[in-house]
């Protein structure tokens, strides 16, 4: 039989009121303001980056004087491809929620089939540039562009690209 003392409960009951006085003498926890969202990436910041990686791949490829002229259409393709990426994205952060799987893959097809033929643009300007480069030109582009050869030969994910890169 357990047997309890005198001094045990004296002691109990006073660490207990301690305890209660503590818990109802402590202020109330004041509300954290919310946190300011913080845009990480801007449009600004997506135009710096594009300008950089245009720059980069021209002298990359190393461009001379008389490839220039054939420089200007695919910086503007690629231009109009990443806007093209970019305001898709905007569409989709606006469109609502899917409902379905079936939702789901028709968004994918539609996405697919815009950088299909946002890639036709790209590959149409590159062409006359580079039947003027050497080789050595040549070969520079695709690791920049960041083209890979897929798994077991399949082709890569379009939207790997970085001229994709403000769609995802």
């Amino acid at each position: 039989m357990l047997k309890i003392t005198l001094p045990a409960v004296v002691f109990a009951v006073a660490a207990l009121g301690v305890g209660v006085a503590q818990a109802q003498t402590q202020p109330a926890p004041q509300q954290q303001p919310a946190p300011t969202i913080v845009e990480l990436h801007t449009a600004e910041d997506s135009v710096a980056v594009l300008d950089a990686r245009l720059a980069a791949l021209k002298t990359v490829i190393g461009i001379k004087p008389d490839q220039d002229k054939l420089w200007a259409p695919v910086e503007a393709a690629i231009r109009q491809v990443a806007k093209n990426a970019a305001d898709r994205r905007a569409q989709r952060a606006k469109a609502a929620q899917p409902t379905s799987f079936v939702d789901i893959l028709e968004r994918s097809a539609d996405a697919e089939a815009a950088r299909a033929a946002d890639l036709k643009i790209v590959a149409s300007a590159l062409k006359p540039l580079v039947a003027s480069l050497s080789e050595a030109q040549q070969r520079r582009i695709p690791a920049f562009l960041g083209l890979r050869e897929g798994r077991y030969g399949m082709p890569q994910p379009s939207a790997e690209l970085w001229i994709f890169e403000d769609e995802s």
